[in-house]
């Protein structure tokens, strides 16, 4: 369970700007967190032990040398990181709603991270990786599009295993339809998937959640093992196993009274399926090794909702394996 996997991810590099308080003219304080899905989940890869490597690109200016600086504290490789002369980082405004519901507002128009070209992406880096990550919005623009089906159809080609999570934002599709071929195209591609509750309605136009999984699954036959996060109602995993026998299991989530941020948890969460599912290997699972990757993704997802950002302050390992020890404790009172 040490073995050090080579993990690659490419995507966009952002500011989430979170509200952090009212100043003394009762105005919102904002705070400028690391952000974006790719990084974060590299972000507690390495928290697993893994060696993980960022492809992406940023303004030549203080937000993008300000990432560029965290990712390497942190541990994640940058050196196929990029700075765009000709365009700024893109920067995300974050509001959360009482319910506990977030509203993102973007600076993304023609912004550094969809300036990506082929040129810029390390092909025997992908070709040497244990998994290849990516998620829709490298594609929102032509040319990062490009470089990312580049990318991708390398590490087809070369039997690395692929993760997906699509992290549907809307707002920056020009078309809705634009933004469902780019779901197709992930699934279709793809050895792992990672969706969360709202994008597999959206997706499949089911209202019962287990009826989508199963026309997703339909659909998209090649994916080896599907992971759904619904937030407050846990989580459900679907393993393809061999000769038909396939594995669905689930898994209540892990809530917490102290939750003030939930950016960043649907990527913690799919950090630790992927690790996990590597670790195992994708041809040997079973349904006692689905339920721990749930757990201790669901463990390690709650403790984000927790703390203020993502890429930042994702937790350590024994962080989370001591939330489980104390709720393996209550459960046998």
């Amino acid at each position: 369970m040490n073995e050090r996997l080579k993990v690659v991810a490419l995507g966009e590099l952002l500011i989430d700007f979170t509200e952090y308080g009212q100043s003394l003219q009762g105005n919102p304080v904002l705070e400028a967190n690391p952000g974006g899905a790719p990084c974060n989940v590299l972000s507690m890869m390495k928290k697993l032990g893994d060696d993980v490597h960022f492809v992406g690109k940023v303004g030549d200016d203080f937000f993008g040398h300000f990432l560029a600086e965290r990712l390497g504290k942190l541990g994640i490789g940058t050196e196929y990181l990029s700075f765009d002369l000709a365009a700024h980082t893109t920067l995300a405004f974050v509001h959360n709603h009482p319910d506990g519901e977030r509203e993102f507002g973007f600076y993304r128009n023609e912004q550094a991270d969809t300036r990506l070209d082929v040129g810029d992406v390390p092909l025997q880096l992908i070709r040497e990786a244990d998994l290849f990550h990516f998620g829709t919005l490298s594609m929102t623009h032509p040319q990062a599009k490009q470089a990312t089906r580049l990318v991708v159809d390398t590490a087809r080609e070369n039997g690395v295993p692929v993760s997906f999570d699509p992290n549907l934002r809307l707002a920056l599709w020009q078309q809705e339809e634009d933004a469902r071929k780019a779901f197709a195209y992930g699934m279709e591609r793809c050895d792992i998937l990672k969706i969360s509750d709202n994008e597999i309605l959206w997706y499949t136009g089911e209202a019962d959640l287990e009826r989508a999984a199963a026309k997703l699954r339909r659909e998209f036959p090649t994916i080896r093992l599907m992971v759904l996060s619904k937030g407050k109602d846990g989580s459900s995993a679907y393993w393809k196993g061999p000769a038909g026998k396939d594995i669905a299991v689930s898994e209540p989530a892990f809530l917490r009274e102290d939750t003030i941020d939930t950016t960043g948890a649907g990527d913690t969460f799919g950090a630790c399926i992927f690790h996990f599912a590597l670790q195992y290997g994708l041809e040997d699972l079973n349904e006692k090794k689905l339920r721990f990757m749930l757990r201790f993704a669901g463990a390690a997802a709650s403790i984000v909702t927790s703390r203020k950002g993502a890429l930042s302050v994702m937790p350590e390992q024994e962080e989370v394996e001591k939330i489980l020890q104390g709720s393996e404790s209550r459960s046998k009172q």
